[in-house]
């Protein structure tokens, strides 16, 4: 039909599996168009990858990558200008990187795919327990410092 609106591509109609529940099965599209599909494989490694995306998102939240110019201490007012812009450079970018790969995550989980959602979960969980929790800390007295408050102030 034309004027429709409906991509119908030479006639031939295409599977959409875009859902607005939740559900469960393997016959999604996460992220990316005709990813996974029905494919039991495909499928797999799509939860896998959510799931070490969740990983990855906590890292960034509680690495101390580039939190100070040298060592634990805060940066002085007395080092040099370009070593705090690069620290900041270095913070910013790493920081963007968190957020981007943040609402790459809610993409996925907004697939509505129930697995998807608690891949999602279980990486966060497992990312905070070797990232940002007490029980794997080299010095359970040291206090991390974050310069992205927690709202549960853990």
């Amino acid at each position: 039909m034309e004027g429709t609106g409906d991509h119908d591509h030479m006639g031939s109609h295409e599977m959409s599996y875009t859902h607005m529940t939740f559900y469960w099965g393997k016959d999604s599209e996460i992220l990316f168009r005709g990813w996974p599909a029905t494919r039991d494989g495909m499928y797999a490694l799509a939860l896998i990858f959510v799931f070490f995306l969740g990983v990855i998102v906590e890292w960034l939240s509680h690495c101390s990558h580039a939190k100070f110019s040298s060592g634990s201490s805060p940066p002085s007012t007395h080092s040099s200008p370009p070593n705090r812009i690069m620290t900041g450079l270095v913070q910013t970018a790493l920081y963007g990187l968190r957020v981007g790969l943040a609402f790459l995550l809610m993409l996925a989980v907004m697939s509505f795919n129930g697995g998807v959602l608690l891949v999602a979960v279980a990486g966060h969980a497992v990312g905070f327990f070797l990232f940002g929790s007490r029980a794997i800390r080299a010095k359970p007295e040291e206090k991390a410092v974050s310069s992205d408050p927690s709202p549960c102030g853990c």
